[in-house]
């Protein structure tokens, strides 16, 4: 018995401990970058290693001489390429993007010679539909000292409906055919908020200025669902190629809104799409009694309503306190009054829906301060009251957002884009207040950067470029426009990211590269956070690969 015990206690302890069992792996791990963060101050920190947990979120910065997992589920070799947070367009409009690469576009015509060209061809080459769309013509670009006319479509499309808007959407072009289609005779009077130009005679000459579009537009087809989703998926595809993993929809519609939805019921959608309705009936239709939740693992949602004070500078819509210096009978186009802004504002915020408004000129943006004012009274708490363009603010004004936590909601391109106009429109001195970038930030005001897409490229790397220089894409104006407006690149590169975050409410989850956000970034080709990097730098970026929660949704090819 002595012996055969011996012999079974004799292996027991010769035999080795079992192994520990594994660590729970990882997500994976994308190793030797040059990876810039912003903290939660908007610090700067580097890192060169990013680890991704199973949930595509990040789980933590590694540093050179960091440890790195034994067990990973994928790693990828970052060869030493800049990394940086994905970037966010607080003002965006996604459909209208996707529609701009189906139809025609004109927003790279240098004449009127060369647009009618443009149509002549898109005529010849789409005999179907019947309906010719399209649009992102500028008669300040064409030099054309005048407004373009029905008379100038019709020397090249008679027979067929055509609908041009202007590149901000704040007019539409049409020519006689349309207008026939749309019933408008000399007789037809422009809605409240918008203008029809006559000429001579008093006979339309083809222009509907903001509110004045419906009166045509409602005569159009709608786009047929297949149209939808072919016009999602290339503006989808233009987003990841520059960069963006998510925007903030501006005005979206119903059938906007059902489009998205049908999109990521495919499994398609792969950018962030936080939504703001267009309109009162907008939001009821879709959200009900208040915000939707985050839908299709935060990829979706309808966050508020989007409402419109004036139109823009290029249609001499934007609504200014004195007359326009380059037409002096005109003040622009207040599109609300005071009392069914305060309404539409209030209806939306008792419902907890977050309010966007467009305002352009002077006049514009006091009203909506002054509504702001009056509402923050009985509406309390985090509203995030947003301000969309900001763009001509009287001085005295300015302090007035960084009171009730406005959002400032600005696109630095269009200042570059528009600083010759601005100043034929208001003349210099009314122009202290202008997109006044630097002056928000020292009151304190949140800044959110976007492009107004398609209205200027959804390239984000030219709204840096803007912001931190004032320059135009041919350095023009030398040293500038209103160069004490500028921000530092990291501001710039915050207000694209953390800034635009905050603006739809998501920064809990996107818009930084701090542990537990989405890991949705970005690979250059270039690092821009480098001491000696350029405006030109800036516009010459190019995006590698665009990541979205932990997972490569596009790569240059």
């Amino acid at each position: 018995m002595l012996a055969a015990l011996v012999l079974v206690a004799t292996p027991v302890f010769a035999r080795k401990p079992p192994p520990p069992p594994p660590p729970v792996s990882a997500g994976g791990l994308v190793d030797d970058v040059n990876g810039y963060a912003l903290d939660d101050d908007g610090a700067v920190r580097r890192f060169t290693g990013l680890l991704i947990d199973k949930q595509g979120k990040v789980a933590k910065l590694l540093a050179a001489g960091d440890p790195r997992p034994a067990y990973l589920d994928f790693k990828l070799d970052g060869k030493g390429r800049t990394l940086i947070p994905g970037l966010i367009d607080a003002h965006g409009h996604v459909m209208d993007l996707g529609f701009r690469a189906l139809w025609l576009d004109l927003s790279q015509t240098g004449s009127l010679a060369e647009a009618q060209s443009a149509l002549q061809r898109y005529a010849a080459d789409h005999p179907t539909p019947a309906w010719i769309q399209g649009g992102g013509w500028n008669q300040e670009r064409w030099q054309l000292g005048r407004f373009p006319t029905a008379a100038d479509l019709d020397a090249v499309v008679r027979d067929r409906p055509v609908v041009l808007a202007r590149i901000d959407g704040h007019a539409l072009l049409a020519n006689s055919a349309a207008m026939h289609e749309a019933g408008i005779t000399a007789a037809t009077r422009a809605p409240a908020g918008g203008r029809i130009e006559h000429d001579a005679r008093g006979n339309p000459t083809g222009l509907f200025v903001d509110a004045a579009a419906d009166l045509v537009a409602r005569a159009v087809p709608p786009p047929v669902p297949r149209e939808r989703d072919d016009a999602l998926d290339k503006a989808q595809a233009e987003m990841l190629s520059v960069g963006l993993v998510g925007a903030d929809d501006m005005a979206t519609t119903v059938d906007d809104w059902n489009g998205y939805r049908r999109f990521a019921d495919a499994g398609r959608l792969r950018v962030r799409l936080v939504c703001y309705g267009l309109g009162p009936e907008t939001i009821l239709a879709v959200a009900g009694t208040g915000p939707t939740p985050w839908l299709y693992n935060d990829h979706l949602r309808m966050i508020g309503m989007k409402l419109f004070a004036d139109g823009a500078l290029g249609s001499r819509g934007a609504w200014l306190k004195r007359p326009y210096s380059d037409a002096p009978g005109q003040t622009g186009l207040q599109r609300l009054d005071d009392a069914k802004i305060r309404n539409l504002m209030s209806r939306a915020a008792m419902d907890d829906f977050q309010v966007a408004v467009h305002a352009i000129g002077d006049a514009a943006n006091a009203q909506v301060l002054g509504a702001i004012e009056e509402l923050a009274e009985t509406y309390k708490g985090d509203r995030r009251w947003r301000i969309e363009h900001a763009q001509i603010v009287d001085p005295v004004d300015l302090p007035r957002f960084g009171r009730n936590g406005i959002v400032a909601s600005m696109q630095p391109t269009h200042a570059t884009s528009d600083w010759k106009m601005a100043e034929a429109r208001l003349g210099p001195e009314r122009l202290a207040g202008a997109y006044a970038w630097a002056t928000m930030l020292k009151e304190r005001v949140p800044l959110a950067f976007g492009s107004d897409f398609p209205t200027e490229s959804p390239d984000p790397f030219l709204g840096l470029a803007s912001a931190v220089s004032r320059t135009d894409a041919s350095g023009q104006p030398v040293g500038g426009w209103h160069p004490e407006q500028a921000v530092t690149l990291t501001q710039a590169l915050a207000a694209f990211t953390r800034g635009a975050a905050y603006a739809g409410r998501a920064e809990d989850r996107t818009g930084s590269l701090m542990p537990g956000h989405y890991a949705d970034f970005v690979l250059l080709d270039r690092d821009i956070m480098a001491p000696n990097t350029t405006a030109a730098d800036l516009r010459a970026t190019q995006v590698l690969e665009t990541w979205i929660g932990g997972q490569r949704a596009w790569v240059r090819k």
